[in-house]
């Protein structure tokens, strides 16, 4: 009997006829004559009730409280289904991830997992039991409750998954699979069958909302396949698989947007060795991640640099820039947290030249201003304005013919 995971997210099991429906896909699994092991998020809207508790009571709370606080959400969802199930006449079985072992490190709200321990899982699965755990959640050493971040039960899913070492891990979302590009930015989108773990990935980190992107990265790492399924219709979903060879003939698979961009702009940097040093080092230390980073000479002595951060913690950005400047010297300093990264994604890339041309001019006959540009084995991305995200991907999503693909 093969093990299959499937983890079910907050809108599949948004109220009590979703819960009832997840039960029913969860049987038509085990009817099939696997044992199954079910992840779930909590309800669509329970995190954010409780965060929104949290900062009415506090505006910054306490990292480790507000971890005990989130985690209770997904106890609420596992024993509802469990419920559902043993109604039924199925065994079932909710666990909290302290329950089965999942060890993570201390670091409240952004956990990474470090071990699993399986065996309470396998003796129930033993047993014929279904079990369904708890999601976004773990336990540190000292028994502190942690939680993953925002789509951490994708990454507790996969992580489940390989520690069991189960045959699938199916991610069930409110999409019937991955697109070629979002569908509600562009009708034409296409759904794709299969795509390749590394496009995944680079989709998943650009923009694309299927996936967590640390979910990926560990799929691939364990070499777990994954697929993505609709808890709201039949159909096959969308493979994610290790081969590129199906994917090869087309330079670009998907047309990704992640609205969440700022940028800050420092001009006229003098002994810029020691203060890019320093800026980076700055920003490291107060756990801000760097996307796109441009830097152009002016002179010998000075040059301009770009960079951009995530949206959220912009203004925490320009406080780091600003303090720099009051001990070395920058002719002008200025931001902008209204822009989007546009992203051209495809294994295709590989052994396809002039995508970027191609990407360039499109934008610029549409009339669209490029502000950054960056570039990766698979991958090229635009920064432009906030205002110019829909015909940005629309227009690229039509000149690579993706609306065409089968």
């Amino acid at each position: 009997m093969a093990i299959i995971v499937q983890k079910f997210g907050g809108t599949s099991v948004g109220s009590l006829k979703r819960i009832e429906a997840v039960a029913e896909q969860i049987i038509k699994t085990k009817n099939q004559g696997h044992q199954v092991v079910a992840v779930l998020s909590a309800m669509s809207g329970d995190t954010n009730r409780l965060l929104n508790l949290a900062k009415q009571l506090d505006a910054n709370p306490s990292p480790r409280e507000l971890d005990m606080l989130l985690a209770s959400g997904e106890q609420v969802s596992i024993s509802l289904l469990a419920i559902a199930l043993i109604k039924r006449g199925y065994s079932a079985v909710s666990l909290l991830a302290a329950q089965i072992g999942l060890k993570t490190n201390n670091r409240f709200n952004k956990a990474r997992i470090l071990d699993i321990d399986t065996t309470r899982m396998l003796t129930e699965l033993q047993q014929g039991h279904i079990v369904i755990v708890a999601g976004f959640q773990g336990c540190d050493d000292e028994g502190n409750i942690t939680t993953l971040g925002r789509g951490g039960s994708d990454t507790s899913a996969v992580a489940i998954a390989t520690a069991l070492h189960a045959k699938e891990c199916q991610i069930y979302t409110d999409v019937d699979g991955v697109y070629t590009t979002d569908p509600r930015v562009d009708a034409t989108a296409k759904k794709l069958d299969h795509i390749t773990f590394d496009e995944m990935l680079e989709m998943a980190s650009a923009g694309a909302k299927v996936l967590q992107n640390r979910a990926v990265e560990y799929a691939g790492k364990h070499k777990m396949p994954l697929r993505v399924l609709s808890s709201f219709s039949d159909g096959s979903g969308t493979k994610i698989e290790f081969s590129e060879q199906s994917v090869a003939s087309h330079p670009v698979s998907a047309i990704t947007a992640h609205q969440d961009e700022a940028m800050l702009s420092l001009v006229g940097i003098a002994e810029h060795g020691r203060v890019i040093a320093m800026l980076f080092n700055e920003l490291a230390n107060a756990d801000i991640e760097v996307d796109m980073i441009v830097q152009t000479a002016l002179s010998a002595e000075k040059i301009n640099l770009n960079f951009t951060v995530h949206r959220n913690v912009y203004q925490q950005a320009q406080l780091i820039v600003a303090g720099l400047n009051n001990v070395v010297q920058i002719d002008a300093l200025s931001g902008n947290d209204r822009l989007v990264k546009i992203s051209a994604i495809g294994n295709g890339m590989r052994s396809h030249t002039g995508v970027a041309a191609s990407m360039l001019s499109a934008l610029y006959d549409a009339g669209i201003e490029v502000y950054l540009i960056s570039t990766a084995e698979i991958k090229i991305s635009v920064l432009v304005k906030q205002q110019d995200l829909t015909s940005a991907v629309q227009v690229l999503h039509t000149k690579f013919e993706l609306n065409a693909k089968k």
